[in-house]
């Protein structure tokens, strides 16, 4: 049975936002819900966690066309998700095999991509761009992704997982699938971080149509990619979310003078899911990372 994320996570979560007015996804029952008390729900395939559509000759009223703005603004309520292999390595790579895992011949193979960082390349000082590299040599046990961490900012954004945004007249929700993760940005009353985290702390702003979000407050225990490409805990991130037609595009400038030669960007358009009945589903992956976490040391106490 596909389990769903539960609406008590969501609920809890847009409360914490100060009480954000919804414009519900459709068919808010379980994983993915929104809120209740927004407005009415939205045509069936609309988003993951659309609900059907009555059939003909039940008394049933026809569902609400979704809008094309909330309080002025691009509606952006919907469940998300990037194509591509940025969640691999945002530059430039080759396909490769990993000869740990040959058992598994192509399956565990890594697929060519091309680069989504502009100009090609990330400008690492020298002493990161050695680092990385040793991210890249202790692959996957060194990367947060295999230990069941929350992804960060902007890897969340771009992992092989979808996400839904919850947008009502006031702050925002970005609820994630990997590791049932989540973070409000803040769209006034904005402050600094009151403490670092995985996810960081994100202050919003619209430039015209455009969705700005400043995150702050970043740990260091995150990364870009699968490929070691990695940030101290100095890290901002700056996100612009443009509406494209049905899709966004989705841009992010990285700034952390501890690992950077100057700041960078990112840019990769983000697809809106329109399949019916689409919601999230639920990935608590800490069961499936605990013997990588601990198996050593219940090795120790047999």
């Amino acid at each position: 049975m596909r389990n769903r994320i539960t609406g008590a996570m969501v609920a809890m979560a847009v409360a914490a936002a100060v009480s954000v007015t919804v414009m519900p996804l459709a068919g808010q029952a379980g994983r993915g819900q929104a809120p209740a008390g927004g407005a009415a729900p939205a045509p069936a395939g609309q988003g993951r966690g659309a609900a059907p559509a009555q059939p003909a000759g039940r008394g049933a009223a026809a569902p609400a066309p979704r809008p094309d703005r909330i309080a002025g603004k691009p509606n952006f309520n919907g469940v998300w998700q990037a194509m591509g292999t940025a969640y691999w390595n945002l530059e430039d790579h080759s396909a490769s095999g990993l000869n740990q895992f040959w058992q598994l011949g192509a399956i565990a193979a890594i697929p060519a991509g091309q680069s989504v960082v502009e100009g090609g390349t990330i400008p690492y000082l020298p002493a990161a761009l050695k680092k990385r590299q040793e991210n890249m040599a202790g692959w996957p046990k060194s990367d947060p992704e295999a230990k069941c961490y929350m992804a960060g900012i902007p890897r969340s954004t771009y992992m092989p997982y979808p996400f839904q945004i919850v947008q009502g007249q006031k702050d925002i929700l970005f609820v994630y699938e990997y590791a049932s993760s989540n973070r409000i940005v803040h769209m006034s009353n904005h402050t600094e971080a009151p403490v670092d985290s995985w996810m960081g702390w994100s202050n919003g702003k619209w430039d015209g149509d455009t969705l700005v979000i400043e995150v702050t407050g970043f740990n260091d225990m995150t990364w870009f990619d699968r490929a070691g490409n990695f940030h101290s805990d100095a890290l901002k991130v700056t996100e612009r979310y443009t509406p494209m037609g049905d899709n966004l595009q989705y841009e992010a400038t990285i700034e952390d003078p501890n690992t950077f030669t100057r700041p960078w960007k990112i840019s990769l358009p983000i697809y809106r899911h329109m399949e019916k009945n689409f919601q999230l589903l639920e990935y608590k992956c800490v069961e499936f990372s605990e013997e990588l976490l601990y198996g050593d040391l219940k090795k120790k106490t047999e």
